[in-house]
């Protein structure tokens, strides 16, 4: 079983399954990376920091209500969508990404850990027929260009107290990402819920529909 203190010091209330499944997370990662490069390799010995309690940061931001429909837009191996597939088992996740192989990386993982609330599709968002309480993603573009294609696939009204819109992970200075959208956009330092320098330079951006 793989140390996931650093989850259980900012998420302490985890049930046992819950525990069980952060845990099994490392070895399956590790397995899949050496076929498949899904998380670059360097990344791998700060597995936990960089890629679970990373994604996590959106658990901080917010809380999902059960019954909840989200999409992990370019989920790659499985980030944002695994981790809070696990913090959140009452809420839905569709995780989609161009790529292939990661998707089955994602669907093995998730069928080894017994997560049943996530489904992952080989689909371009254009390609995305159904609508959601929110769009999550890390990482994968610009704000204006992940909005753009995200806005189509929102719900009218959110079924949680968040209104519907786009929750990103990202990194830097992001003055001109939001500065179109005014009063609709919000940054939080991830600073403000994790200690870890490697947080220093990441936030969580939500931008409502």
């Amino acid at each position: 079983m793989a140390d996931i203190s650093i989850i259980e010091k900012y998420f302490p209330n985890l049930s046992d399954e819950q525990k069980s499944q952060f845990s099994a997370l490392d070895a399956l990662y590790q397995d899949w990376n050496s076929k498949i490069n899904v998380i670059s390799r360097k990344d791998m010995d700060n597995f936990y920091e960089h890629h679970v309690l990373h994604s996590l940061g959106i658990a901080k931001f917010t809380e999902f209500a059960d019954e909840t429909e989200i999409l992990d837009l370019g989920t790659g191996g499985g980030f944002p969508a695994i981790p809070l597939a696990i913090m959140f088992p009452n809420v839905t996740f569709h995780a989609i990404d161009g790529v292939g192989k990661k998707i089955k990386v994602l669907n093995a993982v998730a069928e080894s850990i017994g997560l049943k609330n996530i489904r992952g599709e080989h689909l371009r968002a254009e390609d995305v027929k159904t609508k959601y309480d929110y769009v999550v993603s890390r990482a994968v573009m610009q704000m204006p260009d992940l909005v753009k294609l995200a806005r189509p696939l929102l719900k009218p009204v959110a079924s949680s107290a968040l209104p519907v819109g786009v929750i990103a992970l990202k990194g830097g200075d992001l003055t001109d990402e939001l500065k179109s959208f005014g009063r609709n956009a919000m940054s939080e330092s991830l600073t403000n819920y994790f200690e870890e320098e490697f947080f220093s330079t990441k936030s969580v951006v939500y931008v409502m529909k």
